[in-house]
């Protein structure tokens, strides 16, 4: 029997690798076979993609805004979709500490964010602020791991100081859409320092009504209305 060569080796030490440290999918948290990376095939064929990056026409995304607010440009990544994959990869990137899946998903939206015309010259990303204490109790701002996971494959800046909560509000689930914009109202402050960015682009992990968009949008039109403004999403609900 010849000399194993080098690439049998290596091979030979990732099936060891994968037995004694099982990679688990992101979603479900069930093992990955080898040819899978970061979400198993399962959950996958599960997802809803929007594909918003294909559409000429406007999306349901732009339309939440139309009336309300001006916005440059908007892309959601996913239909949330309750007993879909999509309701399970919000509850473990909101409530099981799952920021790694923020991440791998904040790439897997740049791939189609670059493609879109209008957001290639956005110079900075915001994730939407979590409270002081919200985050805290959490560990880490969802929004901010999406966000982090688009900078890095975009090689764009990701700011957090430039947009901060100041109000400790009430959960959004169960309100009405007025509820949620009566919720959400007066809790932002803009740094003035947001001025510097010509286009920058907020960065949220699900849009139901739009109302918290539609305040932090309000709100930095109002002190600057000359930067212009998107919005990027993981879901859409």
């Amino acid at each position: 029997m010849g000399p194993i060569k080098h690439s049998g080796w290596t091979k030979i030490w990732t099936d060891i690798s994968h037995l004694i440290f099982p990679n688990i999918c992101l979603v479900c948290s069930n093992e990955l076979s080898i040819k899978e990376q970061h979400v198993c095939s399962f959950c996958n064929q599960n997802i809803s993609v929007t594909n918003y990056h294909f559409f000429k026409e406007p999306t349901e995304m732009d339309k939440l805004f139309w009336g309300r607010v001006k916005v440059n440009a908007t892309y959601a990544h996913l239909f949330f979709e309750k007993t879909k994959a999509s309701q399970d990869i919000l509850f473990n990137l909101k409530y099981k500490n799952n920021q790694n899946l923020g991440v791998y998903f904040g790439k897997e939206m740049a791939k189609n964010i670059r493609h879109i015309e209008a957001f290639k010259n956005a110079s900075v990303y915001i994730p939407v602020p979590l409270h002081p204490k919200k985050k805290f109790i959490r560990g880490y701002n969802q929004s901010e791991a999406i966000a982090k996971g688009i900078c890095n494959e975009l090689e764009v800046e990701m700011k957090t100081e430039l947009l901060t909560r100041t109000k400790h509000t009430e959960t959004q689930t169960k309100k009405t859409r007025f509820q949620r914009w009566d919720n959400v109202s007066s809790v932002f402050r803009v740094n003035s320092a947001i001025k510097t960015h010509q286009h920058i682009v907020l960065v949220d992990d699900v849009i139901t009504t739009g109302s918290t968009l539609e305040s932090i949008i309000r709100l930095i039109q109002e002190e600057h209305p000359e930067i212009l403004i998107s919005v990027v999403t993981l879901a859409i609900a």
